[in-house]
């Protein structure tokens, strides 16, 4: 089934060209209520890196999703060529669903160039082999939830994560505002392209992200009185990676305020090599009982 699963998500990433600047999108539901944050963002790149010469390469996206996304309904990519210049390449990318916009994107490419080098060091952690994943939820407990959250919980995924520090959604204690996870595809892509790597690191890169601002607070996705929502993505691709070798994703929250929690988050090969770095606001509202 894995191979399954990453096979689909890669023809997900895929996109059908229905004109020069024009691309269309399938959705896949991964039992969310709406369509999944990272599918578009991962959708949105790949679209915008179609439009470009092979020798330039993504280095930065930056997004703001505005309405959210219909799983049963395909999603169409209009990409503007913002600029061609000597050295770097400038697209904007909007996503439209039922005539609307839904995300706005910009992402910059950048032809390969030497330069000054340095990067801060990846976490001590253990190795993601001397880490268990992740128990299921006791049947007692999931049966208490609602369907869709069941399916979502109970979905085979083409990615897996281990937490170095796990925590009980269902009961979740407070803590301080990062983690680190270990994550990587279910099944070997060794025909996949940097392209196409870049946008499947960019689909999982909304894994976790804003659920790291509710650790202090003794909340969770699961959390029946909670709202969150991705407000805004930013993204930028350092070096190379694999994602179905191993990849350690270190999260931090420096604040949250306004019912937002900001997030941000670097993502380390396990070699201790900075691929890409991330961040993220997301909107985290506690709703009444009532």
């Amino acid at each position: 089934m894995s191979n399954t699963h990453v096979g689909e998500l890669i023809e997900l990433l895929r996109l059908e060209r229905l004109e020069d600047n024009l691309f269309r999108g399938q959705s896949r539901d991964i039992g969310t209520r709406f369509v999944f944050g990272g599918q578009v963002l991962g959708q949105a790149l790949s679209a915008a890196q179609q439009t470009v010469e092979p020798h330039r390469h993504a280095h930065s996206l930056h997004a703001y999703f505005l309405r959210a996304g219909d799983i049963n309904a395909p999603i169409v990519y209009s990409v503007e060529r913002a600029r061609d210049g000597h050295s770097f390449s400038s697209r904007r990318i909007v996503a439209i669903q039922h005539g609307k916009p839904i995300l706005n994107c910009a992402v910059s490419f950048q032809i390969e160039e030497e330069g000054f080098e340095h990067q801060t060091s990846m976490p001590e952690v253990p190795a993601p082999e001397d880490i268990a994943p992740q128990d299921p939820l006791p049947p007692e407990e999931f049966a208490k939830l609602p369907v869709k959250l069941q399916r979502w919980l109970g979905a085979d995924r083409p990615f897996e994560f281990r937490q170095v520090w796990p925590r009980d959604e269902m009961h979740p204690a407070k803590r301080p505002p990062y983690q680190h996870i270990w994550f990587r595809l279910t099944a070997p892509v060794p025909d996949a392209t940097a392209d196409q790597q870049r946008a499947l690191l960019a689909y999982a890169s909304d894994f976790h992200l804003i659920g790291t601002s509710t650790l202090p607070h003794g909340i969770s996705y699961i959390s029946h009185n909670v709202q969150m929502a991705s407000l805004d993505h930013a993204m930028w691709f350092h070096r190379p990676f694999r994602v179905d070798e191993w990849l350690l994703y270190s999260f931090d929250s420096p604040t949250a305020q306004g019912a937002r929690g900001l997030a941000r988050g670097m993502i380390f090969r396990r070699d201790g090599t900075l691929v890409a770095s991330t961040a993220q606001e997301g909107l985290v509202r506690l709703r009444d009982d009532d």
